[in-house]
């Protein structure tokens, strides 16, 4: 059987604005585990409590991605200043 090869390039990756991404999704699942605290007795009778540890634990998942999306666009940033073509590329697809 031959291996397959592609005929053509990758495509760059999709840069935009991640840290906000992520934050915006970390407060949304936040936000909906607060609504869903109100009614943990209803969901424990329904067998459905775990709705709100899945809102829980995107809220924590959240806060990892934070941190590491903070800090991989500082390392771009850093590397765009000291002039690296490799992040040049991504920081300039990034604005």
């Amino acid at each position: 059987m031959a291996k397959w090869t592609p005929t053509h390039e990758a495509p760059e990756p999709l840069e935009g604005p991640i840290v906000p991404t992520i934050i915006g999704g970390t407060i949304l699942w936040f936000v909906l585990f607060l609504v869903q605290l109100p009614f943990y007795g209803w969901f424990d009778d329904h067998g459905h409590l775990w709705w709100l540890w899945t809102c829980l634990a995107g809220s924590g998942l959240g806060l990892i991605g934070i941190w590491y999306v903070r800090g991989r666009d500082a390392a771009l940033k850093r590397a765009a200043a000291a002039g690296s073509p490799e992040a040049e590329g991504s920081s300039a697809a990034a604005e």
